[in-house]
Order: structure tokens, then C-alpha cells, then sequence
């Protein structure tokens, strides 16, 4: 199955589900309203623009395109705050709004523009903004192509196959609201008696679009919709469950010239490969651990032996692999070896310097470290995984890929192997000891994400999207599954409590538990029943241990204060 099609079934789902209800009244409404402007000849309004419907869903497509693809980078790099785009939809609904119900409010909003030399030039522009303040606030429906879309965009991992999978998103939700806006432009077209009240349906549009607006700055849609049966949960399900879909959707690095021969390296290979030269290391925001914080150049390293680390600092699955890459380091770095950790964000707070030197200094790195906030170089080298591990021969080509944990002990010896054909006179040093704590993935909870654009194990009742609401546990909860007690808001990375007596209960099957949080305050933990136990949290996000020993299966409730953060479950 192409992105393309994936894309266009998500958006069509998407486009028929509860999450559209919201803008629907304004679609129809917008789809038939005349402008405030009059006719001259007729000293009446005109009717109209045929185009009205198209430019209203043309318009919420496009800004639904730009605010998920490049919204978060662009507010990033100006230092706004990530909801302010949301805000801005939300105050043109309202100036449209009341420019439908004061025809003077909207001749002076149009002002600016009266240079145009366009017939009804009103008719046209408004519906195009319509959709575009639309589209601003239309965001945060979700499914799980747009929960791929959202984190490629956050992340910087925009490439041709984002853009295809999201162009096409965007043309199966417009499919169902260009029916909806098309209806309302006939059904005023057709029925004599709206063509006498054009005041009044001018009104209705213009209050819809208020109510719009006042509803979401107090989140009232994602209220209603949780009240509403979710009838496309099924084919949402249906579409995620494909296995052509989860590989679709898996959007690593594009193919190109630095990069096409890496398909030859074989996952964890025994023996030596030859995967073509190394890609570039790009994009990288910052270095540290390098004479100066300069940069360095791969070609500047032919002679040595690299191994190239892809890393992030709360990952559990790397904090288990980094005292193997620390070893090699320590051991080899005399004989010829380079080690560079590209640290590789999974979340946005991930990408403060400080908080990866932090990180890095806990877990003893004195090798360079480069900050791959954009995931460019981790395009480039189409990696998909944390960690991941290249290891690149002493004249610059790739020899051995590693995806995630374990296999240590034939990285070491592909890594003794290079030293040696690099310098054959090189005395080795004992290979290193360091315990694989790799654990048996086959019977272990997988790492649980909490925020909505996430959400992975969920086993609550109430629909998980964006916003606030109150959850329940369920009777007979699964096992490996999590759910919410309580009132939470669900944001894009994480869940934050708005009562003191909220809590999350994790059915878990592991020897280690931990907890990814933020923020300040404290949680109560209760392991299987026992006697609970408060840790204190206070900061930027970090890794607190909720249970550790020998393995087993059991529940975990975690009480969380107003003010913390949860963002994830991490298994051992």
C-alpha cells in the first residue's frame, strides 16, 4: 500500500469522523453566505461566489498543510509558544465572525485590501481566509497518519515521503467538507425563502463562527466529542493494525546519493559488510566534548576506525546500550577508534543543550557528542532506531550496522577486526566486560508513550485525544496496557493532571519500571498492592525507577501531583 493511499484513507476517515463536527455548522454556513459588500446596480448584495465552497476547504487544507508540517519549526525558531497559531485561527474566527454580523466590521477589515482590482473580491478572499483560520484550529484531530504527519514535522523529518503522506491527508479530509460546504451553497441557492433572509443566514454564519471560537479557547469541541461515540475507532483501528501500513508509515531517512548503499548492510551482521561511504554528518545544531566545540568532518577522520552512535539521553533502550559504547571508547580509543554520539531527540525537551551535557556527563561520555536537533543526519543515515550503531572502516566506508540494543559482543569484535586492518601491528587490549542487560523483549511490556500523538498500550474507555477530560479505568484491563483515573489534559508528548487524585495504572510484565516525568510536584507509587511510596519531581524531564528486580507481572498505580508531566513508561 503507497503512502499516497494511506494518506488519502486516513484523511477520508478523519474527514467523516467526530472531530470534524465542530467546524461543520461553519463550512455550511460560510459554503452559501453573501458578502456585506452591495451591488451598485441593484443596491442589493449579489449573490455568492460559485468558488465560495472550494476556497473554504482550499484555504483550511492549506493552512492544515503548513501549521502540522512547519508550524512547530518555524514558532521554534522564532521562540514563540508552540499554541499560538491556535490563538491566531481563533481570532480571525472571531473578526470574520463579526464582520458577518456588522457589514461595517467587515468593510473596514477589508480596507487593507481594497487595492485588489478583483470582482467580489470580498466573496473570494473571505471564504479562502475562513479556511485558513479554520485550518489553524482544525489540527489537532487526530488518527494514526496524522500522528505520524505531526511527529515528522516536529522533528524536522520532512522529506518527500511526509509531503506525499500529508498532501494526500489533506485531499481525503477536503473530500467529505467540500460535500458539506457544496451542500450548503445549494441548498441556499435552491430554496427561494433563504434568498429573502440572506441577513439572517448572514447572522446565523456569523454567530456559528463566534460560538466556534469562544467553544475552543475553552475547549468545549473535545468535550463534546468525548460524549460522542467515536463510529470510525474500527476503520482507524483497521488502518493503524495493517502491517503495509506500520512499515509505511515508519518514515526514516530518503534515499540518496550519500545514503543508497547502506541497504546493503545486513542488521547486526556476524561479519563485515560493505555498505558503501559514510553519509555526511549534517544539520547538527551544536558539538560538545571537541577541542573548541568544533565540528567534525568524517573526511578529516580517514586512518581511524568510527563508530558513529545514535543516541537520545532519556531513552531507556540507550541508557542500557551507552556503558558498552562508553567501554569501546575507554578501551580502543588509543588503538584508532572514534567515537561520535549523535544525539538524536525523541522529544522536544530533549533538544536543550544543557540537559544532553547534563545527561552525557551522567553517563561518563568524554567522546564528541553532536546535537542532531533537526534529525538530519539521522535522515541521512535512514536510521529508524535508538540506538543504532555505524561502524565505518579507516578508509571512510560503512562495514557494520547495529539497530537497538544487544549484539554487543560482535560490534566489539567487527571493532577489533578494523583496528587491526588499519594498524595489523596494534596491540589490542582484552576485550571489554561490561553485562548485556539487553532484556528479553519477547516477555516485556513495550515502552508506553503518554501524550495523545503517541498513544501506544491504552486501555481506557474515553476517546485519548488532545485537550482535557476525565478518565475511568476499565473493569478488566489487559495486561501491558495503561490507563487514566481522573482528570487529565493530554498534550502532544505528555499528560499532566488537573486534580490532586489523578492517577495512571500500568498493567506491566518487566524486572525494571520507570517513568519519564517533569515539571514539579511529587507521585505517589503503589506497586502491586503494597505500600506507597512518594518520590519527589522537580525540573526538566527525567527518568524516575517506579519498581526494580527480579521479573514479573503485577499493576503499578502512579498518583500524580498538578504541575508534573508524564511522558512515558520504560520497561527492563
Amino acid at each position: 500500500m503507497t503512502l499516497a493511499i494511506i494518506g488519502f484513507l486516513g484523511g477520508l476517515i478523519t474527514g467523516i469522523s467526530p472531530c470534524i463536527l465542530p467546524v461543520l455548522p461553519v463550512i455550511f454556513l460560510t459554503g452559501g453566505a453573501q458578502s456585506a459588500r452591495f451591488d451598485k446596480s441593484t443596491d442589493g448584495p449579489p449573490p455568492a461566489s460559485r468558488w465560495r465552497p472550494y476556497l473554504v476547504v482550499l484555504g483550511l487544507i492549506t493552512s492544515f498543510t503548513i501549521v502540522t508540517l512547519v508550524g512547530s519549526l518555524i514558532l521554534g525558531a522564532l521562540g514563540l509558544p508552540q499554541d499560538i497559531i491556535r490563538w491566531v485561527g481563533i481570532g480571525v474566527l472571531v473578526l470574520i465572525g463579526v464582520g458577518l454580523l456588522i457589514p461595517a466590521v467587515e468593510r473596514l477589515l477589508e480596507k487593507p485590501f481594497s487595492w485588489i482590482p478583483q470582482k467580489e473580491v470580498s466573496n473570494r478572499r473571505n471564504g479562502f481566509a475562513v479556511g485558513l483560520a479554520l485550518g489553524a484550529v482544525f489540527v489537532p484531530c487526530a488518527g494514526p497518519v496524522l500522528a505520524a504527519i505531526i511527529v515528522a514535522g516536529s522533528t524536522g523529518r520532512i522529506g518527500i515521503e511526509t509531503i506525499v503522506l500529508t498532501a494526500s491527508f489533506a485531499i481525503g479530509v477536503a473530500i467529505p467538507l467540500l460535500f458539506f460546504a457544496l451542500a450548503g451553497r445549494g441548498l441556499f441557492e435552491r430554496i427561494k425563502a433563504f434568498r429573502s433572509r440572506e441577513r439572517g443566514l448572514r447572522i446565523a454564519a456569523g454567530v456559528a463562527m463566534i460560538a466556534l471560537a469562544v467553544g475552543l479557547a475553552f475547549n468545549v469541541p473535545q468535550a463534546l466529542q468525548r460524549l460522542l461515540p467515536d463510529y470510525t475507532a474500527g476503520l482507524q483501528d483497521q488502518l493503524a493494525g495493517s502491517d503495509a501500513v506500520q512499515k509505511a508509515l515508519d518514515l526514516g531517512g530518503v534515499v540518496n546519493d550519500e545514503n543508497k548503499d547502506l541497504s546493503k548492510c545486513t542488521d547486526g551482521a556476524a561479519q563485515l559488510e560493505s555498505c558503501g561511504t559514510a553519509p555526511s554528518i549534517k544539520g547538527i545544531d551544536s558539538w560538545f566534548n571537541t577541542p573548541g566545540n568544533a565540528p567534525i568532518d568524517l573526511a578529516s577522520l580517514k586512518g581511524k576506525v568510527v563508530l558513529i552512535d545514535f543516541w537520545a539521553y532519556s531513552c531507556i533502550n540507550c541508557q542500557r546500550s551507552i556503558p558498552h559504547v562508553v567501554a569501546w571508547n575507554k578501551s580502543y580509543a588509543d588503538a584508532g577508534l572514534q567515537v561520535i554520539g549523535i544525539h538524536s531527540p525523541e522529544y522536544a525537551f530533549e533538544k536543550n543543550a544543557d540537559n544532553v551535557k547534563s545527561g552525557a556527563q551522567g553517563f561518563g561520555i568524554t567522546y564528541p557528542v553532536a546535537l542532531d536537533n533537526n534529525l538530519d543526519t539521522w535522515t541521512n543515515y535512514r536510521n529508524r532506531y535508538w540506538p543504532a550503531h555505524y561502524l565505518i572502516d579507516a578508509q571512510g566506508v560503512v562495514r557494520h550496522i547495529a539497530f537497538g540494543e544487544g549484539n554487543y559482543a560482535t560490534t566489539e569484535k567487527l571493532i577489533r577486526e578494523l583496528l587491526q586492518q588499519a594498524n595489523p601491528n596494534a596491540q589490542l587490549p582484552a576485550a571489554t566486560d561490561v553485562t548485556d542487560t539487553t532484556p528479553d523483549v519477547s516477555n516485556i511490556t513495550p515502552e508506553t508513550f503518554l501524550g495523545w500523538t503517541k498513544k501506544v498500550n491504552y486501555a481506557g474507555d474515553t476517546k485519548y485525544t488532545s485537550g482535557p477530560g476525565t478518565f475511568t479505568v476499565p473493569q478488566n484491563q489487559p495486561a501491558d496496557t495503561f490507563a487514566l483515573k481522573g482528570d487529565f489534559t493530554l498534550e502532544s508528548q505528555y499528560v499532566t493532571p488537573t486534580t490532586t487524585d489523578a492517577s495512571i495504572v500500568l498493567n506491566y510484565n518487566a524486572s525494571n519500571v520507570r517513568m519519564v516525568l517533569a515539571g514539579s510536584g511529587t507521585i505517589t507509587v503503589r506497586v502491586d498492592g503494597g505500600d506507597p511510596k512518594t518520590i519527589p519531581v522537580s525540573g526538566t524531564p527525567n527518568s524516575y525507577e517506579l519498581r526494580s528486580g527480579s521479573a514479573g507481572s503485577g499493576t503499578i498505580e502512579v498518583t500524580v501531583s498538578p504541575g508534573v508531566q508524564a511522558y512515558s513508561f520504560t520497561f527492563g
